[in-house]
């Protein structure tokens, strides 16, 4: 029973000293001096500010992308103790004590790091030479722009990592294809795709383009199965579920567990939730949940209320009115009706508050019990302040004469009645029968008499001049076709009226109001809203000193200044290896010529190569010359702001590509030995030359030792590098 204790119990282990020394040479490479220099470097001052609300777990919108790369810094700086406290105002400002700089750079460094062994397997699994996988991971190793990108508090490393796991992990899933489908390795390389494609996309939305790559890569994988008639329909089915829940499915299903994480921990109300619905913004602790806790849920004839503008661009606003009117005539000598103002105020204010009065009563308080006000209603809307009713007719509005002026009536006793008659109507409703909501409900007003619509003209760029205070022009649009955002309300603040007498109700106006709004609003609405905001948000895009265009990457003809010491010659730049960008160009135009040749040869039945390798070509072409282009020639459609280390990603796609244009020149170009060996030679100044680069710019890489006058003059190898020299 106990035999198999007889002899002792033996486990073996194949360990790569490559991929082990590489993994080593890679991590010294990027966390050797992480934490120098203790200052803000480049964008560390944009991305700080969200670590920072991350540890006060204040609400914060970011419309470069989805929170996950966000969250990783702040693991850093959460790992670190970082408790949040640091005004993130400049670039080159000396960090304080309880900033932990190199908790906060680690993840990013790691992440580069890692590049290097994935680089090295990558070409492994497209099965190249050991030689060349080795080739690839060195110029990863010793590009000196990856470096420097990736020692500091900066998420384009980690992108590239999850890019690179993403492309590793399907390749292994590919290669035990072949033999062991659905055993535990198949599956762990399947499911690990998916969840790397997840990861990059939450990081950057650039990820996405990656990950599109891999799902028609994986597309056309399938599509050859389908043609292989050993394998059964049911087979064929189970692949496909397999593969749609693993790449679709999953990946899915994390980006929304980022979000899910996101909002969780960020509870809090701060300055960037104004941008969001009056829901939103009632669902976070303090701000407009103060405001709103213990208001009645549902509108009744007598509410006072307060309008927002559901749109909020180019800033939120509530529907105001206030005793000044419209001049008698315009700038442009149009005619207007003099009656009193109604605009949309960016601020809160005691003239924003309305009452909801039904028309055919007086009484402008709540009746008890109630009478809420449903979908498809008449009501009138009195000015709480000034008590006149909100009026349109058929008067050109100031600024929009397409459309109606709006304001409150002012009876001057001459032959233009009052049309003060608006119907309320639910756009986000679930039946007609539905009552109008706190918050909740998304309204259209639409005027009785005329159908036109009440619309914040405003918030699409319209100011009134000095006359309107440059507050935001409110129309009656007569177009009312789809629902606009800049036509819908919701309800934020309310009450039930209680006083009759106007100057008892202005003082109840002028109180603070006192149903949690918050337990109405599900994770989905909040991330769909998020979502949207992320999307459609645009911060003005203004020219950076640094900016530059996508044609000036791939020869690098730019360059970023990420820091430069206060004192000394010491800087660090955003520069890349020459000879290895110049190199990856040139195998680029390699491919694609070669594979040109190729494609007529063989259209002639002429075959240059063997088949197999004729297939290795194409597949390590439609990897990295494919993950070039997809992460690449977006860019020319892009309206923003650009920045060299955009093209990172895409560059590193090329340079994989080298050591595989030269293996193949290698293996069926150079047929003769002297051939070869001149080649091999070739190899070999060519890579000391790669190497001689790097740490020709490693200075300004690692931002040390510090450089003389003429030193830093001698790197300027391009007329339109900036490196900073000091005048003397």
């Amino acid at each position: 029973m106990l035999g198999f204790l007889k002899n002792p119990i033996v486990v073996t282990a194949e360990i790569n000293m490559n991929l082990v020394a590489l993994t080593v040479i890679g991590v010294i490479s990027r966390l050797w001096g992480l934490s120098y220099p203790r200052a803000v470097v480049f964008d560390e001052v944009y991305y700080g500010q969200f670590v920072s609300l991350y540890m006060k777990r204040i609400f914060f919108v970011d419309d470069s992308g989805p929170p996950f790369g966000h969250m990783l810094l702040a693991l850093g700086g959460y790992l670190g103790g970082f408790d949040g406290n640091f005004l993130w105002n400049r670039i080159g400002a000396e960090y304080s004590t309880n900033v932990p700089v190199w908790s906060l750079r680690l993840l990013p460094a790691l992440a580069g790091a890692l590049c290097v062994p994935l680089a090295y397997q990558i070409l492994v699994e497209l099965q190249f030479s050991h030689c060349a996988a080795l080739g690839a991971a060195l110029l990863i190793l010793l590009e000196n722009s990856l470096i420097t990108q990736s020692r500091f508090m900066l998420l384009e490393s980690i992108l590239i990592f999850f890019i690179l796991l993403a492309v590793l992990s399907y390749l292994k899933f590919y290669n035990l294809q072949r033999h062991s489908s659905f055993s535990g390795s198949w599956w762990f390389w399947l499911l690990l795709t998916g969840v790397a494609c997840s990861c990059a996309v939450g990081v950057k939305y650039m990820g996405l383009f990656t990950y599109m790559l891999l799902l028609a890569i994986a597309g056309l994988h399938f599509w050859h199965m389908i043609g292989d008639q050993n394998l059964s329909n049911v087979s064929l089915m189970c692949h496909f579920l397999a593969r749609g829940l693993a790449l679709i499915v999953i990946p899915v299903a994390m980006y929304l567990s980022f979000f899910y994480v996101h909002l969780t921990l960020l509870y809090r109300s701060g300055p960037h939730d104004q941008i969001m619905t009056s829901a939103f913004q009632a669902s976070l602790e303090g701000g407009l949940a103060r405001i709103t806790q213990g208001q009645p849920l549902e509108v009744a004839y007598g509410s006072q209320i307060t309008l927002r503008n559901v749109l909020g661009k180019p800033m939120q606003c509530w529907l105001h009115s206030h005793t000044n009117t419209y001049p008698i005539r315009y700038e442009n000598g149009r005619g207007s009706s003099h009656q009193q103002q109604v605009t949309c105020y960016p601020f809160k204010d005691v003239n924003n508050w309305w009452i909801v009065k039904d028309p055919g009563m007086q009484q402008l308080v709540v009746s008890n019990p109630p009478r809420p006000v449903r979908h498809g209603h008449i009501v009138q809307l009195v000015h709480g302040i000034t008590t006149r009713y909100l009026n349109t007719h058929d008067v050109a509005a100031p600024l929009s004469p397409h459309s109606q002026e709006v304001s409150c009536y002012i009876d001057y006793n001459i032959s233009m009645p009052a049309q003060n008659l608006w119907r309320v109507e639910i756009v986000n409703r679930e039946s007609d029968t539905d009552v109008w909501k706190t918050i909740l409900s998304e309204v259209r007003f639409v005027h009785v008499n005329t159908s036109a619509v009440l619309k914040a003209s405003g918030c699409i760029g319209a100011s009134l001049p000095e006359w309107g205070y440059r507050q935001l022009e409110v129309v009656g649009e007569k177009l009312s076709k789809g629902y606009h955002q800049s036509m819908l309300w919701n309800v934020e603040e309310h009450r039930y009226g209680k006083s009759q007498e106007q100057k008892e109700r202005e003082v109840e106006l002028h109180s603070p109001t006192q149903m949690d709004i918050s337990k109405n609003l599900s994770f989905m609405a909040k991330f769909i809203e998020l979502q949207w905001k992320i999307l459609t948000l645009k911060n003005e895009d203004t020219e950076h000193k640094y900016s530059s265009s996508a044609l000036d990457w791939i020869t690098m003809d730019t360059n970023i200044a990420y820091w430069l010491h206060p004192t000394s010659g010491a800087q660090i730049h955003l520069l890349g290896n020459v000879v290895t960008w110049a190199s990856a160009n040139v195998a680029a135009l390699v491919y694609a010529c070669l594979s040109l040749w190729y494609l007529i040869r063989r259209r002639r039945k002429i075959h240059d190569i063997p088949e197999d390798a004729w297939q290795l070509w194409v597949s390590a072409g439609g990897i990295c010359v494919g993950g070039w282009a997809v992460n690449y020639l977006p860019f020319f459609l892009m309206e923003k702001t650009l920045f060299l280390y955009h093209y990172l990603p895409a560059l590193t796609f090329q340079i994989l590509l080298i050591p595989i244009v030269l293996q193949h020149l290698g293996n069926h170009l150079c047929r003769s030995l002297l051939l070869k060996s001149m080649f091999s030679a070739s190899i070999v100044a060519w890579f000391s030359s790669v190497y001689l680069v790097y740490r020709t710019f490693s200075p300004v890489t690692y931002g040390e030792p510090s450089l003389s006058v003429t030193e830093l003059k001698d790197l300027r190898w391009k007329d339109s590098w900036n490196i900073l020299i000091r005048k003397q």
